[in-house]
Parts: structure tokens; C-alpha cells; sequence
């Protein structure tokens, strides 16, 4: 992908992003129905808007580039430059009137994610980045921090629900206990506040690559490492995540596949 490509893609995303933000902060405001999906999962009116804002402005800067989004599913290859949307990710904590939720889009040339825009918009925050450009949060630049011992470590869990039944519980239980302490951001936030330098490793066992694919750039640009929890980088197939500092995660690592 060529530099103006790239500028143009970057600039696509956070304009998308932004008309989304706009959509989701007027069903925020008054409410909306929920609807279940196949897989059980709520959908509602908000969801389905801000992906079709974002579509129509990703197509028009980058036509050559395929959309795989949460709601529409995939338009055009799979190869290639290919967006990748979640346009309400934590639809959940939306219709609870939780601020934890967020619109990510990131772009893929290839096997490799080159690009990432994470947007809060009731949270109050937008981080971006693109490959070899760092990772910004509303305009200033952002990176993890130095942390290099566990026992100086801030752990955050996401959804960790399959991780209770495998054989790495017992080491996941050690990790916290040599922590410096443990909490539970999720979503978006504590990847944010990893990127951010406020937080040293997040472990996450069930995700969507639609969920992550935009913050594992971010994470990457900031500093960090962002692995699934094997320590394979991500791709179109990830569902679990483990990202950190470079220290701290390889530590991390290396207990959970001990």
C-alpha cells in the first residue's frame, strides 16, 4: 500500500468513524428497541445506521477495497485491501447505558493489519494509527509503558468465560497472584489504557477479529505486543487475545504455554 493510500485510508476511517459517532449518540440519547440476532447477540437500529454510514464513506475514498462488517457481512474478496468494521462493538453495554462501547474499523492489505481506528464516543475518547506512524489518542501521540517485572504489572480481563475450563486457568490464577493488581476494563478501555501506558497486559479468550483488529494496531504502533493467546499475530480467524508490553507479555506468554 502506497503512502497516499495509506493518508487516504486513514483519514476514511476517521471520517467514518465520526459519522457513526453521530448516529450512535442520537439513539443514545432516545432510546432504542433491541432485536436478537441468530447467534443471540443483541442488535438494534444503531448498530445497523452507523454501519451503513461508515460503508458508504469507505467506499467512496477506497473503492478498490472490500468490507467485512458486523452487520452487512462481507462485500467483495476476502484478499487484497480489506476493511474490517464493527460500527457498535458492546451493543450490550449500549442498551444498558453503559458507556463501554465503541465503533472500530481497521484496514487489512494482505495478511497484515495496517491500520486502526477505535472511537468512543460517549466514552469521550478516539485513538488511531497506522503502520509506522505510531498511535495517537485525540491528536497526541501515545505509548505503552515500561513496565518490565510482573510484580509491578496491571492486569485487565475481557471475556474470559472459555479460559475458565482450560488447562491455562491455573496459570492465568498465578499470573494475577504475582501482580501487581487485576482488573476488569473490557471492551475497548483497557487496550486503550495499555496503548496509553496506564495498563501493562490484557488476556482475553473470546473475541471477534472485528472486535480487536483496529486496537491490535494500535497497540502494535504504541509500543506493545498483541498476540492471540498461542502468541500467533492476529488475523481474520483470531479469537483470543493477549497484548502487553514487551515484557510483560512475553512473560505472560511463556506461563500460559508452560
Amino acid at each position: 500500500m502506497t503512502p497516499d493510500i495509506a493518508a487516504t485510508a486513514l483519514s476514511a476511517a476517521r471520517d467514518a468513524a465520526a459519522a457513526a459517532a453521530e448516529v450512535i449518540r442520537h439513539y443514545w440519547r432516545r432510546g432504542v428497541e433491541v432485536e436478537l440476532k441468530s447467534d443471540a447477540t443483541p442488535v438494534t437500529v444503531a448498530d445497523r445506521e452507523a454501519e451503513q454510514a461508515i460503508r458508504k464513506i469507505l467506499q467512496a475514498a477506497l473503492p478498490q477495497a472490500s468490507i467485512y462488517g458486523e452487520e452487512f457481512g462481507l462485500d467483495g474478496e476476502r484478499g487484497g485491501l480489506l476493511w474490517l468494521v464493527d460500527p457498535l462493538d458492546g451493543t450490550k453495554s449500549f442498551v444498558r447505558r453503559t458507556p463501554f462501547f465503541s465503533t472500530q474499523i481497521a484496514l487489512m492489505d494482505g495478511d497484515e493489519l495496517v491500520l486502526g481506528v477505535s472511537s468512543a464516543p460517549v466514552y469521550g475518547e478516539t485513538m488511531w494509527a497506522s503502520a509506522g506512524e505510531g498511535a495517537w489518542l485525540d491528536g497526541e501521540r501515545v505509548r505503552v509503558a515500561a513496565t518490565g517485572e510482573m510484580g509491578a504489572a496491571s492486569i485487565s480481563t475481557g471475556n474470559i468465560r472459555t479460559l475458565t475450563g482450560d488447562s491455562r486457568w491455573d496459570a492465568l490464577g498465578a499470573l494475577i497472584r504475582d501482580s501487581n493488581r487485576i482488573r476488569g476494563y473490557g471492551d475497548f478501555c483497557h487496550y486503550h489504557l495499555l496503548a496509553r501506558g496506564s495498563l501493562d497486559l490484557v488476556i482475553e479468550s473470546d473475541v471477534n477479529i472485528l472486535d480487536v483488529a483496529a486496537l491490535a494496531v494500535i497497540v502494535r504502533e504504541a509500543g506493545g505486543v498483541f498476540t492471540d493467546l498461542h502468541g500467533a499475530a492476529p488475523g481474520l480467524d483470531t479469537r483470543s487475545v493477549l497484548a502487553g508490553t514487551p515484557a510483560i507479555h512475553a512473560q505472560a506468554l511463556q506461563r500460559l504455554r508452560r
